[in-house]
């Protein structure tokens, strides 16, 4: 990237990030009455639906608030001092509602109302509060990230209970993955996708507190990393979202569709892991990975990427004679697939950015072209009162109204990838 184009790209993402997203949930989110923070907007941003709080959304805004506590750029110190206050407001709401301690490994509720009582949720009110294990993972990010950026030990001592009882519990195959429940016979791509990320929050904030037992999250990242490569993925580069518990592949679509945006996150994933591990090796793979997702991934006709695909030719899922029909992550693959949405595209810029040039490799940096014409196109808000992105399109790019996972709108990954895109950018400059 010349030094043009470079300045001109950092330009661009710091108005992204501070005129357009930041300003919708700096002056939304906040509840100042009892902490926490409100996200039940509609896709389009035009409305507030619900005052519930998702654990799941209450521990990304948290990470997201510390992340941004820490950032020297683009933010002034003023700035910086707001966010870590915000920040508090999530951790202390979570850490005196979420939680649920009794003579099992600590665990998260769901769902909460806005004051933090736990709710059972809809179809589930007979089988408790306790329905994520994702949920309890952005718990535990967000309280890494904040021990870090509030140099509170107390959170990080939270955050290191809340690992060992995730590592466990996915270790025994003892959780819940609401919104995408699942038979036990399968295992999906994100339980060890979701490792990687909290093996590598529990060691940085490990580093600060506790050096020994940094050496044991050290060791779980590798494991999960060399995990998630060798079992999902095969020598085409194709990395599927659905095994069998025992180790391999299952038959029908089920078994044979690919997520286009998740392969995306888990490249980089990967590579920021490699770069903490000191270890090259992985960056090959990754690409390889990388470019069949968004071969397989993209849609011909409409432009973007779908939100799943045939694993094998690309394009519509088709269904099987032995796929399991009465699975919710079969119904969403079937009904969805074609979906444009907005985590996906902000996944694939970072990604393909990073790796692109990185590697010098033209065939990603192409390809960031590509996608970055596409998503600034189609996702910011036309409405320019709201300008937060319109996060679900349809195959044709125009908005729709529904729900992928929560009833929420959740501004963690775009977010997060503004921000690692422009941290990424900085070093760029030097």
């Amino acid at each position: 990237m010349d030094k043009n184009t470079l300045q001109l790209s950092i330009g661009f993402y710091e108005n992204e990030l501070c005129r357009n997203i930041l300003p919708f949930w700096l002056d939304r989110c906040e509840d100042k009455v009892n902490g926490g923070y409100f996200n039940c907007f509609t896709n389009d941003g035009s409305r507030l639906v619900s005052t519930d709080k998702y654990t799941w959304s209450e521990g990304r805004f948290l990470w997201l608030f510390s992340k941004m506590a820490q950032m020297p750029k683009p933010f002034t110190d003023a700035e910086r001092k707001e966010f870590l206050r915000l920040a508090k407001s999530g951790r202390d709401f979570l850490v005196k509602n979420c939680f649920i301690r009794d003579d099992r490994p600590l665990r998260c509720v769901f769902l909460m109302d806005e004051t933090g009582a736990p709710k059972t949720v809809e179809g589930f009110e007979n089988e408790g509060y306790d329905m994520s294990i994702y949920a309890d993972g952005f718990v535990h990010d967000g309280l890494s990230q904040y021990s870090i950026a509030a140099d509170n030990k107390e959170s990080y001592e939270i955050a290191k209970e809340l690992y060992l009882s995730i590592m466990h519990r996915f270790e025994t195959y003892n959780y819940r993955t609401l919104p995408y429940p699942i038979s036990p016979e399968y295992v999906m791509h994100g339980f060890y996708m979701m490792r990687i990320n909290y093996s590598y929050n529990i060691y940085l904030a490990s580093q600060k507190f506790d050096p020994q037992f940094a050496e044991y999250a050290f060791t779980k990242l590798r494991e999960s990393v060399d995990n998630l490569l060798n079992l999902f993925t095969d020598e085409g580069g194709v990395l599927r979202e659905v095994i069998y518990r025992g180790g391999g592949r299952v038959p029908g679509i089920f078994g044979n569709h690919s997520n286009p945006g998740h392969v995306c996150e888990e490249m980089w994933f990967v590579l920021h892991a490699a770069d903490l591990l000191g270890d090259p090796s992985y960056t090959e793979k990754c690409i390889k990975c990388l470019k069949k997702a968004l071969e397989l991934g993209w849609d011909p006709v409409y432009g973007g990427l779908y939100h799943f695909v045939d694993s094998d030719k690309g394009g519509e899922p088709l269904p099987g004679d032995n796929d399991p029909v009465d699975e919710p992550i079969y119904k969403q693959l079937m009904s969805g697939w074609s979906d444009k949405l907005w985590w996906v595209h902000s996944e694939a810029l970072y990604a393909t950015l990073l790796f692109g040039e990185r590697a010098n490799d033209k065939e990603l940096l192409d390809w960031y072209d590509k996608i970055f014409d596409y998503t600034f196109k189609v996702h910011p808000n036309p409405d320019r009162e709201i300008r937060e992105w319109v996060q679900i399109l349809q195959r044709d790019n125009t908005p729709v109204t529904k729900v992928t996972a929560l009833p929420v709108k959740d501004p963690f990954h775009i977010t997060r990838n503004l921000m690692y895109i422009l941290r990424f950018l900085y070093t760029l400059e030097k």
